[in-house]
């Protein structure tokens, strides 16, 4: 693959147009053998899962992804005109997020472009019925037949189809019923309920140091939000949603919905309060000040198990719209084995990276499959692997491990889950009572906590990397800071976070923005130096340490005193 690369915002990056050794081949080169569609050169592209999920459907019908060889253009100058004009038009919000926490090369390429229209038309025109498109995967997921896969196999275009995964089991474990004549004011201060779960992972001092979500946008996929109850509509402080899509039904409304199942809010709206919730003496969120992108993402019928297709097209919709922090307590694994979770096969896993990638922290649970003290098995779900994602197990308000909290580590061996909060016992709003609260467990119940922590770190250090929010998140755990390391066994990570102590963290001759000070950053620094009153050439500006204009001694002490070495 051929890339150009741009670093404006109306700049460009990328072709994706195979060279002739790998233009694809014609139609009538795919072959059928055992079950599996070939290409000519012995590339199979239905993988072995679809037919799997095949004999387990009692239509005949499967949800695949479909992935495409390219976006369509016939020259590199077309593509890049394309992403030049997506740039000039992207939202102002991302694009600001964008300039200031993206890894990635530049600030835009192929993945921002759609999928070419005429690829999904020649999906359509087998019989398959198509689901959802996806410009990062560069795919379309579509129900479709036996026939209709090999004959989608058949286009010269197609590269490769899976099946979709679906979710796994992300119920809370058990809910607890607060009853009303224990409501009302509490006595405990004014986070009331929460108070123990915020305290614990330093949620309450980063409040009182003035860090509550302000100015911050949370995206949250999940079942879908009733925002009815008390504490989503205080006086004065109601929670500001900037937009929902409800990607089951294919509307605007996330809420409650006539022929809905009871079930279909409840996550969601569970999941939600932990981080939006205001009713001060009684139940207070660890992001109260935020605004927010609600997506329903999950279909609880199990009749239709709406699967993964839905989440990156929901991941995509946040980034498109500036969202700062991402959280999801869904997740999926079906199809795919605990080998496959390497960060780059689940496609879930493949949209968060490129989530990260664009600067949107994401946040996602561990999964509730428990953990042994094995550290050669594992035991998590996909996202948990995504290589930027904070991956979230569940502890009680005591600092206990849950029993099932997911381990680690991935196929590829890094450390999953990475951080810790409360999952067990943790407090939310009752969905189903407007004035009622409970508590429920599940890791699902731990990380919407994490990603509030996240968001205020977000709010404190909005230049910060990725990869620097989660090394300071990571090192603040309880784990890191008595041992230098982490569990290893891979269960507990880093340890329980603590977000006030990651906002005091330092970042001084972290030039290269990746989380440390290091010999990359040594080297970086030793071409850029050039003396004192020369001015810093372009691209040397994060070697000048001590912002006087200039790099020299000074600021090849700075570095030598913050010198960490790798993370």
């Amino acid at each position: 693959m051929l890339h150009m690369l741009v670093m404006a915002v109306c700049a460009a990056v990328t072709s994706v147009n195979p060279g002739a050794a790998n233009a694809p081949l014609a139609a009538g080169n795919a072959v059928v053998r055992d079950g599996i569609a070939i290409v000519g050169d012995g590339r199979a592209v239905v993988q072995p899962g679809v037919h799997l999920a095949l004999e387990a459907s009692d239509d005949g019908v499967t949800p695949v992804w479909v992935f495409f060889l390219d976006k369509g253009f016939e020259t590199e100058a077309d593509q890049q005109a394309a992403i030049e004009r997506v740039a000039a038009s992207y939202p102002a919000r991302a694009v600001q997020r964008r300039q200031l926490r993206r890894t990635l090369p530049g600030l835009f390429d192929d993945h921002d472009l759609p999928v070419a229209a005429r690829y999904v038309e020649a999906v359509r025109a087998t019989g398959a019925g198509v689901r959802v498109e996806s410009r990062w995967l560069n795919a379309v997921s579509a129900g479709a037949t036996l026939a209709q896969i090999e004959s989608i196999a058949a286009l010269p275009f197609v590269s490769k189809i899976q099946p979709l995964a679906r979710t796994a089991d992300f119920r809370p474990r058990e809910f607890d019923d607060i009853p009303h004549d224990e409501g009302g004011n509490t006595i405990t201060d004014f986070y009331g309920y929460a108070s123990g779960q915020l305290a614990q992972i330093g949620i309450t001092l980063a409040h009182s140091a003035g860090y509550t979500g302000a100015g911050m946008i949370i995206g949250v996929l999940d079942t879908g939000f009733q925002r009815s109850h008390e504490a989503y509509n205080f006086q004065g402080h109601s929670i500001v949603v900037l937009g929902e899509y409800d990607w089951v039904s294919g509307d605007g409304n996330t809420q409650k919905q006539n022929g809905d199942d009871p079930w279909q809010h409840w996550h969601g709206t569970a999941i939600l309060s932990e981080i939006a919730a205001y009713k001060p003496d009684v139940f207070v969120g660890g992001a109260y000040d935020a605004e927010f992108y609600l997506a329903k993402t999950e279909d609880v019928t199990q009749e239709i198990p709406l699967e993964e297709d839905h989440y990156v097209a929901g991941l995509e919709w946040f980034e498109q719209n500036g969202v700062d922090v991402s959280t999801s307590s869904l997740g999926y694994i079906d199809w795919y084995t605990q080998q496959d979770l390497d960060g780059q096969t689940a496609v879930t896993s493949i949209g968060v990276n490129i989530a990260t990638g664009n600067g949107m922290a994401c946040c996602t649970a561990a999964g509730n499959q428990g953990h042994d003290f094995d550290s050669n098995a594992s035991h998590l779900i996909a996202p948990a692997d995504a290589f930027q994602v904070f991956t979230v197990g569940a502890v009680n308000v005591y600092g206990e491990i849950a029993g099932f909290s997911s381990d680690g580590p991935t196929a590829d061996g890094r450390v999953k889950p990475e951080v810790l909060a409360c999952g067990d016992a943790t407090y939310i709003i009752n969905p189903d009572d407007d004035h009622g609260y409970g508590s429920a467990s599940g890791t699902s119940c731990s990380t919407p906590l994490v990603a509030s922590a996240v968001t205020l770190l977000v709010q404190a250090h909005p230049d910060w990397s990725i990869a620097q929010l989660r090394s300071a998140l990571l090192q603040s755990g309880t784990i890191f800071q008595n041992t230098g390391t982490f569990d290893p066994y891979y269960i507990e990570g880093y340890g329980i976070i603590n977000v006030w102590t990651a906002i005091q963290h330092s970042f001084i001759g972290d030039i290269d923005r990746d989380g440390d000070t290091d010999l990359d950053d040594h080297a970086t620094f030793v071409d850029c130096m050039a003396g004192p009153g020369v001015p810093v050439a372009q691209g040397c500006q994060r070697s000048d340490l001590d912002d006087d204009g200039d790099a020299d001694l000074a600021d090849a002490a700075a570095l030598q005193n913050n010198f960490s070495g790798a993370w």
